[in-house]
């Protein structure tokens, strides 16, 4: 009897073969009732994945390298703990399906984008972290000129020509504004950059200019302070906005970092939180929970995120041609901005 292949499970479960593919890697992409179809599928069929031979027919080296960009931070990791806890769940993303994962850390003025493939050290590559978009958004394009297989995360771009997973980055500012509004604030402050040098910050901005328009309260280009995702960005940032002397009752930091740094600022300054100012941040980083007070904030599922960064990857090596995710946030209520 000959050995069954993927294309007899996927006749038997009536669909297709990049879906059982999908299926067999428990790719959160295919629903769990298929999933279980396919798999019960295969193991009556004794179907079993011959990676050496697969390897040889592709010529792949069965590595994702993931590439992580120089973050300015307080300490000397210039990681951003947002992304530490990522490269977890991408880790054991790719152990579960087979792939070796080379790290690599880098600096955007590097010559990163050189092409991993034709050196074969990866099939593909994963990016995090960007600082500048406008200086990282020429590489990119370089990278998808020489048809290398990678996936980013982060906010997509119009126009362009790049696989992206990343959150609903307008949705999350909304939700955490509305919330303060809720809360019966009425001067709002953002605490980061609103430009395209930083996509993601723009869309929460946007987000939260909307739930202003929305719920008839005034969108103060005086209240926006530039600031980068880090702490000390955000204690300087409330700071100026102290000083400026213009009245606020809430903060909206377009990052974790940078609302915990503006709760220092205000709290030296003698702010009361919530009862004065209620502040909100983005992202759920660990130490968000612990805070005083306790951060609310949108959260970004890092788990999913890291699990569908390799599956989209892997499916671009695969030849297949997956669509742009954008995941849905969270939002955390802790003591920050009131109940």
């Amino acid at each position: 009897m000959s050995k069954a292949t993927s294309f007899d499970i996927a006749y038997r479960a009536g669909v297709s073969q990049s879906t059982v593919s999908r299926a067999l890697r428990n790719s959160p992409l295919v629903n769990e009732e298929t999933r279980l179809k396919v798999q019960a599928i295969a193991r009556e069929l004794n179907y079993k994945v011959d990676k050496h031979a697969s390897s040889l027919r592709t010529q792949q080296s069965n590595t994702i390298a993931l590439l992580l960009f120089e973050d300015p931070t307080n300490d000397d990791s210039l990681i951003n703990p947002f992304f530490l806890s990522m490269l977890g769940s991408i880790t054991r993303a790719c152990a579960q399906k087979g792939y070796d994962l080379l790290v690599s850390f880098q600096q955007l003025s590097d010559d990163w984008h050189a092409d991993y493939e034709d050196s074969k050290k990866a099939d593909g590559l994963i990016l995090l972290g960007y600082g500048d978009f406008i200086d990282y958004e020429e590489k990119l394009n370089q990278l998808s000129e020489q048809n290398t297989h990678f996936v980013r995360w982060g906010a997509k771009v119009e126009n362009e020509r790049v696989l992206s997973v990343g959150c609903d980055n307008f949705h999350g500012g909304y939700q955490v504004t509305e919330h303060m509004i809720k809360n019966n604030r009425t001067k709002f402050a953002f605490l980061g950059d609103a430009s395209t040098h930083s996509p993601e910050f723009l869309n929460r901005y946007h987000g939260y200019c909307q739930a202003l328009t929305d719920n008839k309260l005034t969108v103060d280009s005086s209240r926006q302070v530039d600031a980068i995702s880090v702490e000390d960005s955000g204690y300087d940032a409330a700071y100026q906005l102290i000083q400026s002397g213009v009245e606020f009752d809430a903060i909206f930091g377009a990052s974790d970092l940078i609302a915990i740094g503006a709760m220092r600022a205000l709290q030296e300054h003698g702010y009361k939180i919530p009862e004065q100012v209620a502040v909100v941040g983005f992202d759920d980083i660990a130490i968000a929970s612990f805070t005083i007070p306790s951060l609310t904030t949108a959260k970004q599922d890092t788990k999913l995120a890291g699990e569908l960064l390799v599956e989209n990857l892997i499916a671009l090596i695969n030849g297949e041609t997956p669509d742009d995710v954008l995941m849905p946030t969270t939002l955390i209520v802790r003591n920050s901005c009131g109940s």
